[in-house]
């Protein structure tokens, strides 16, 4: 199955782009307008006064933000794990599932929800 492509017209610094995407036609101008006002902050800033080393400067901004957004994800999946793998060792040894990973095996009616959530 492919996804539906979207056409969506973008204003960045004034220039008109038509961007062909999968994401939603939403997401993709909230994209747009935040690299927009990325670039605009540098501009404001008076030290860059040429728009493409303004865009630079913004992808490498952006990208150092993505990069920073990863590394906490990734340290707070570590840390979910870890107390998870502690968790695990509080239940009684019927209910800890495979130690060896730290997951825990929930009851049949948690798994999907309550069990009365599918009536």
């Amino acid at each position: 199955m492919t996804t539906r492509k979207h056409s969506v017209k973008v204003e960045i610094l004034g220039e008109s782009y038509a961007i062909r995407t999968e994401a939603a036609p939403e997401h993709t101008r909230a994209v747009a307008q935040h690299l927009d006002r990325s670039i605009r902050q540098i501009l404001a800033g008076g030290s860059v006064i040429e728009a493409n080393r303004a865009a630079i400067l913004a992808a490498l901004q952006i990208t150092s933000e993505l990069f920073e957004a990863r590394e906490a994800s990734a340290s707070i999946a570590s840390a979910m794990h870890e107390l998870s793998a502690e968790v695990a060792h509080m239940l009684p040894p019927t209910k800890r599932g495979d130690a060896s990973d730290g997951a825990v095996e929930l009851p049949v009616e948690f798994a999907d929800g309550p069990a009365d959530a599918a009536t």
